[in-house]
Order: structure tokens, then sequence, then C-alpha cells
């Protein structure tokens, strides 16, 4: 990429926990997305590119809502939490070859009051993203959820590379500190420790209760136009360096790849920092979908921050926390601050290039990096810059 894109404008509704949200799914999303048009001193009216989540599914709802006057431009990414990152690329794509002038990318849902994870076993999962191999392959065996599913690839982790519980519980405790400092953070003054890691409750081996990321109801967005428009706003553009995603081989099913480590992000770590010129020593923090702390650390392994095999020891003695080598979710992320499917993360990497993230503020950020994980192992990824 040539930079021509950036990130304009970031919203987010509040973060619940609570049966109830009062608003929905559409309603959470317009909240965020009023919020970040604003944000990037626009109007509705000036939207002309909307990429929803797959799981409103249409444009039409946040144009009538918007009042915008000519949608030129829609498209919907199918990758589950990968989508919102992956939708940067797509929307760095539409500007900058004039396809629209200003693309909202919105992402939400009512992961809390609505439909739940532990309610896979009693739902049609066939019309999801690799839903028709759980439903016939993984569901009739009692592997009905996600942290059963990924439990696997953590496991085996564990059994070649000798990865510790422990290691995992520096994760989740780094994100629990992190949430501390973020007054939108649903985890926000309830501290956690590694011994209350340790005592928590197991889902699925080697997953407990402390592994796995929050069910909240919840929405952000962000703005994407080209450089040279944004030198017209208010705020500091976030320029896009580079962005990709990918897809593991076979994309809907785990236990049957040839190398159960790669995932999507294993394809699209090395194109987007070819795309930037940088490699992955030059960035300063890095906002990860951590559905599960093993995603996380298998994530840093294969976008390059370190090698393997070598995650458990990378995110050992502080080494991701604020004041740390390598920051990451600085805003708490999905375990800690809340699950609105990665969108969360992208807000957040642009606060901290705009020096807007307070107490939790990466002195002298300039490159951050955020990723996608989606479905079983899709993978995508961004790099930023401050202007």
């Amino acid at each position: 990429m040539s930079e021509e894109a950036c990130i304009v404008g970031i919203g987010e509704t509040a973060y619940m926990r609570k049966p109830g949200s009062g608003m929905s799914l559409l309603g959470l999303q317009l909240q965020a997305a009023v919020r970040a048009i604003e944000d990037a001193g626009l109007t509705g009216q000036q939207i002309d590119g909307i990429m929803p989540f797959p799981n409103l599914g249409h444009a039409e709802g946040f144009a009538a809502n918007l009042g915008c006057r000519n949608l030129r431009f829609q498209s919907i990414i199918w990758m589950g939490g990968a989508a919102p990152v992956a939708s940067l690329r797509v929307a760095a794509a539409a500007v900058g070859r004039g396809l629209a002038d200003y693309v909202l990318i919105p992402a939400g849902w009512n992961g809390y009051s609505g439909a739940r994870a532990r309610q896979t076993v009693s739902e049609d999962v066939s019309s999801l993203p690799g839903g028709a191999i759980a439903r016939d392959f993984y569901l009739p065996f009692g592997f009905t959820a996600p942290p059963q599913w990924y439990s696997v690839i953590a496991r085996r982790h564990m059994h070649e590379f000798g990865t510790r519980a422990e290691q995992l519980g520096c994760i989740a405790v780094a994100m629990r500190k992190h949430a501390q400092r973020n007054p939108n953070a649903v985890m926000n003054g309830r501290p956690l420790t590694l011994e209350d890691y340790l005592a928590s409750p197991m889902l699925a081996d080697p997953y407990r209760v402390f592994d796995c990321c929050l069910e909240t109801d919840g929405a952000a967005a962000v703005v994407v136009t080209t450089a040279e428009r944004a030198r017209d706003l208010g705020k500091e553009p976030v320029f896009i360096m580079g962005a990709a995603s990918g897809q593991p081989c076979p994309a809907d099913e785990i236990t049957n790849r040839k190398d159960i480590f790669e995932t999507g992000l294993s394809l699209a770590a090395p194109e987007a920092f070819g795309q930037a010129g940088i490699s992955p020593r030059d960035v300063d923090f890095a906002q990860i979908y951590d559905c599960f702390t093993f995603e996380v650390l298998q994530q840093l392994e294969e976008a390059g921050f370190c090698k393997r095999g070598e995650g458990g020891a990378f995110v050992e003695g502080g080494r991701i926390e604020l004041g740390g080598e390598l920051p990451v979710n600085t805003h708490g992320g999905l375990l800690s601050e809340a699950h609105v499917l990665g969108m969360n993360h992208i807000v957040e990497a642009v606060r901290q290039l705009r020096g807007d993230a307070g107490e939790r503020q990466v002195a002298g950020a300039e490159i951050g990096v955020v990723t996608g994980w989606g479905d079983f192992g899709d993978g995508s990824i961004a790099i930023l810059r401050r202007a």
C-alpha cells in the first residue's frame, strides 16, 4: 500500500454485561457509527460507503438512518472476527480507487443479552462459515462450542513446545491489568492475579474460565478516507501502512490440517509487513484478537513477533504489559474490555496513535498492529502509523 488511506473517525458504545441492553443489533451499531462520523468531523450524509459486519447482513439500514444521500459502495467480509480488520484493506482500496469518499465500518452485537456461545449446541449453525462441518462432525460428538474447538490447538502446542498454563495466565493477567486503566472496560475494578487464574474452573482443557473472552453487548465503528481528504478534517489521521487477510487450509476444519498451527494470519502477516516496508521489530504495540489466551500467543508467533514455539516465553515477565517491550491489548481486549468482534481493537489502536489513550498510553507510539481471528482460524492484520 502507498498509505493513500487512513482512519479519521472512531466511535464506540458503552460495553455491557447484563440482560436486556435495551438496544437492537442495528441500534447499537448505529450509535457507534454516529459517534465515529462525528469524531471525523463529518455528517451521515457524507458517508457513501458502508461495510457492515455479517451479522447484520445489509447496509440499507445504516444508510436510511444516517441519511446517506448516495451510497456508492457496500461490501461484507465473511470472516467472522477477522472481518473488521480485513474490511480496512477493502475500505482502503475503495477510497483509493475512487469507489467511495468516506467508508464506514461498524461492528457489534448483543453477545450477552442475545444468543450466547453456550447455546451453539441447540442452534442451527449450518448457515455460518464452517457451520456445516461443525453440525455434521463436531456437534454430534459433544464438540459443541468454541472453547472446545480451539482447545485442541492449545493442547497440541503444549505437547510440542512445552507451553505451560502459567504462560497462558500471564496473558489473562496482562489484559486484566490494562482494563484497570480503561473506564469503559467491563472488568475495570475487578483485578486478577495469576493465582486467581490458576484457581478458576476448567472449561475445556487447557482452557479455564479466565482463558475465555467476555460475552458482551456493544458496538464500535471507524471511518476510512483518503489522506488527501483527511487533511481537511479536524482529527489527526492514522495511516494504513499495510493490510492483508488469509485462511488456513482447510478453512473450516481444524483437526485435519496438515499444519494445525498455521492460520490465515500466518499467510497474511508477511504480506502486510511487506506492504508496510517494516518488520515486527518496528512495532510499538499490538492489539491481538484475544478470543482465548492461547490465540494471543499463537498470533504473536504467526505474525513474526517471535518464532513458533517461543510464544510462551515471549509473554512472560511483563513483556506484553504496558511498559514492556510489546504492550498487547492496551484496552484490556476481548478478555477484559469487551468482545465487540475485534472492532474495539482498531479503535484502541487509533487512540494510541493519536496519543489519546490516557493512563494506558504507550509512550512515543508511532506504529501499531491490529489482528483479527475468525471462525476456524481465518486471519487478518493491519499495520497502522500516526500522522
